[in-house]
């Protein structure tokens, strides 16, 4: 990455009390505070406020990534119970997608609960009551080494995303320290999630209700949807004392050619609804650059990818974006699925977001650099104004507007 002063993790952490993370929702997803960060200034609103606070033409972009019941249980007769976490269907390039749509069988990378007691050769059964009847699920081991685990069940039929919300658990966050409940599989989910595979929600979009929308729609400002599948590691703490060496996880993140016109159409008034939206928005201007570049796996962007291209190399927006514009119409497709792995931390020079809606973050986190990115020192100015004004925190927390 670029030559700079230390980025320490001890720079990124803020003390943050227990009885400050939000463990439930409020009962009114738009109920909640707002903290607006404009420009140094801060001032502290309603969540139902956002549509009025936002700059003229503003032009939004969600994810719409679905939230799946991505924990399985089995018990084996012994009474160990076993528990498969899903993470990615495997091999991980394959789109999410076509992998919910499968019927008889699927091949998913997993992280183990007891693994221990999980033999490679032995399988293991659950039975599902659906309202269509009785289903039965058994999971083998595909590759042990990686992790890859087959489920199949009969009668073969049922998609898979069908099996997962008969057999699964919703994951929430484990900072919420809690076992999910029914209410969960609503509240734990954005009210325009559409395409199914995250495991975790973009929970900046958790805030937002019909009448935000109606609201939206009446002031003129824009909005859009991608899709970025939120994986497990945005969970994954950093480690390094020096943030730059973390390793960054990867996730899939799906763009039409829709979206992609109207943020040409946009390009100096988009606002990030999310951390994960700002990741996906930032990872397509690089897509673009491989492909003005003609550079190989356009489409597939590791962590350090952004920090290595001379500035004097670094085509502009409208150039980036219409050369994806281009391949989708050489290509005959109207969408990509891609996956990106970029790491947005200080001295990230940032393409397309102009500001970003987020609810706030674990002390120490990828998501803190990201801010920090955004909006430099002030995030700690951010965060400690709302410590002090009594704002909840993390997924099921409140909100805040970021325009620096």
């Amino acid at each position: 990455m670029s030559e700079l002063n230390e980025l320490l993790l001890s720079q990124f952490q803020y003390d943050l009390p227990d009885d400050r993370i939000a463990r439930f929702p409020l009962a009114q997803r738009d109920a909640s505070k707002l903290l607006v960060y404009q420009r140094g200034q801060i001032s502290h609103q309603q969540f139902l406020d956002l549509p009025a606070l936002l700059p003229d033409n503003s032009f939004l972009v969600f994810n719409n990534t679905k939230v799946i019941p991505a924990r399985l249980h089995f018990t084996k007769p012994t009474g160990a119970i076993i528990e498969l976490f899903l993470l990615s269907p495997f091999p991980a390039e394959q789109p999410i997608s076509l992998a919910m749509e499968a019927t008889g069988s699927a091949v998913w990378q997993v992280m183990v609960g007891n693994r221990k007691r999980w033999r490679p050769n032995e399988s293991l059964e659950a039975l599902l009551s659906t309202p269509l009847g009785n289903v039965t699920l058994t999971a083998t081991w595909h590759d042990y080494d990686q992790s890859a685990v087959q489920l199949s069940w009969q009668p073969a039929a049922f998609t898979f995303a069908q099996i997962v919300q008969y057999a699964g658990e919703i994951p929430l966050p484990p900072y919420l320290k809690r076992d999910a409940i029914d209410a969960d599989r609503d509240t734990y989910q954005t009210i325009y999630s559409k395409q199914e595979g995250a495991v975790a929600a973009p929970t900046a979009g958790l805030h937002f209700t019909p009448a935000i929308f109606d609201a939206l729609r009446k002031r003129a400002i824009g909005y859009d949807y991608l899709t970025l599948h939120v994986g497990a590691g945005t969970f994954q703490p950093i480690k390094t004392e020096d943030v730059r060496q973390h390793h960054m996880h990867t996730e899939q993140v799906v763009y039409t050619e829709q979206t992609i016109r109207h943020l040409l159409e946009h390009e100096d008034a988009i606002i990030a609804v999310g951390t994960t939206s700002m990741r996906a928005l930032e990872s397509l201007y690089w897509m673009g650059t491989k492909l003005v570049r003609n550079e190989t796996n356009p489409f597939r962007l590791d962590q350090q990818y952004a920090y290595l291209v001379p500035m004097a190399q670094q085509p502009s927006v409208a150039d980036s974006l219409n050369a994806v514009l281009r391949y989708l119409s050489n290509t005959n497709k109207e969408s990509v699925v891609a996956q990106t792995g970029i790491y947005i931390t200080p001295g990230y020079q940032v393409k397309l977001c102009r500001g970003i809606i987020t609810n706030f973050h674990q002390p120490g986190s990828t998501l803190i650099l990201l801010i920090a990115t955004l909006i430099g020192n002030n995030w700690k100015r951010v965060y400690t104004e709302a410590l002090e004004n009594e704002y909840r925190f993390l997924s099921y927390g409140d909100s805040s507007l970021l325009l620096p």
